[in-house]
């Protein structure tokens, strides 16, 4: 089981992470493509999701925006939650 006080640095901050009992399987990077890559150098996976959650004027989630998407999905999003379209 992953302990978070193991967490590898270069992971991104969240929910999910790799720590050092990592055995560089591949599950993660054959399940998650996208979230994960391999650190050549250390022999372990590195989450590499990231996400923005945007939140209403009420306290509530408003929307989900991947950082993937880049700064234009962002600001759309953002624009849209702010002219209460969301």
């Amino acid at each position: 089981m992953a302990d978070i006080a193991n967490k590898y640095p270069d992971n991104v901050e969240g929910k999910y992470y790799v720590d050092n009992q990592c055995i560089d399987c591949d599950l993660c990077r054959e399940t998650a493509p996208d979230n994960f890559t391999r650190n050549d150098d250390g022999g372990y996976s590195i989450d590499h999701s990231a996400f923005i959650y945007l939140i209403d004027p009420d306290g509530r989630l408003a929307k989900t925006v991947a950082s993937e998407g880049g700064s234009k999905q962002i600001a759309a999003a953002l624009s849209a939650l702010m002219n209460g379209n969301h």
